[in-house]
């Protein structure tokens, strides 16, 4: 991987030059006036980066053979969403293989995907039969439009995240919604488990978001954050799974949230916003 040269020393969030640190033993740096982070080394382009090893052998464990657990947690994203929004058009960005597009369309949304990776987008067509067009969500989002706009876990992995949420606030109808899912580097067990934590990835992941920066970096693209909270990995297992295997998960996230409960406001693993583009055209 080589360096990020132009980012380095200048911060994506409040766009300070010359205030970075080093984070994490230089794998990251860290602004010292916002502390939004992000990693030190480039990965390739996500065209390039997410082929078919990263979804064998990469990122995922077999994404292609795991549906049953791919489909659990579209179901627990799409609880979450309804919660807030009911049946519309959906866009889903970086859709990957289709899961969480096929349980909106059979929960009444009408639905389309993007998605950067051929062999995922090519999945999600055969296999699951649910309309994804493959390409960077930024190129394609002109072309689109809807009420709702979901990315779990993709800005994480994009390559500039301001120009990612300007896309998304450009496809979304006055008053339509935004929502997202991040590791959340702020959660006690990022800090506990450094290097080990398995939200970090900076081998695939150039941004490591907070609950503020997050917010932030919505306000700063024209966003209204309406709900955000924080899980824990162990939110997105079955419950069969999480009673197996409770002596190995309960403990460290006892520990992490100190509270048997999945979710917290800040706490938890994996962080989760719910944004609206305003009604009158206020935030850009």
């Amino acid at each position: 991987m080589k360096l990020r040269d132009d980012e380095l020393t200048t911060c994506a969030l409040c766009g300070r030059d010359g205030h970075a640190a080093p984070a994490l033993d230089g794998v990251l740096r860290r602004c010292t006036d916002c502390d939004f982070r992000w990693t030190a080394e480039a990965a390739p382009p996500p065209d390039e980066l997410y082929d078919e090893d990263y979804y064998l052998t990469g990122g995922y464990q077999d994404y292609f053979a795991s549906g049953r657990q791919r489909r659990f947690e579209a179901g627990r994203r799409l609880r979450w969403l309804s919660s807030v929004v009911g049946p519309s058009v959906l866009v889903e960005a970086g859709c990957a293989g289709g899961y969480f597009l096929e349980a909106a369309r059979g929960a009444g949304f009408t639905v389309t995907g993007v998605e950067v990776s051929r062999v995922a987008a090519a999945f999600a067509v055969d296999h699951l039969g649910v309309p994804v067009r493959q390409g960077y969500f930024e190129q394609v989002a002109p072309s689109l439009r809807a009420d709702v706009v979901c990315a779990w876990h993709v800005l994480e992995h994009v390559d500039d995240p301001r120009r990612f949420l300007r896309a998304a606030r450009q496809v979304l109808t006055p008053g339509g919604w935004l929502a997202l899912e991040v590791p959340n580097i702020a959660s006690p067990a990022a800090a506990r488990l450094g290097h080990r934590w398995p939200g970090l990835q900076p081998e695939y992941h150039p941004w490591h978001f907070t609950p503020t920066s997050l917010t932030r970096l919505l306000a700063a693209t024209g966003f209204e954050v309406v709900r955000q909270d924080t899980t824990v990995f162990r939110f997105y297992m079955p419950v069969a799974y999480r009673m197996r295997h409770a002596r190995r998960l309960l403990p460290p996230d006892l520990i992490t949230l100190r509270s048997p409960r999945l979710t917290h406001r800040w706490r938890g693993d994996l962080l989760r916003v719910i944004a609206r583009r305003p009604r009158d055209g206020r935030n850009g």
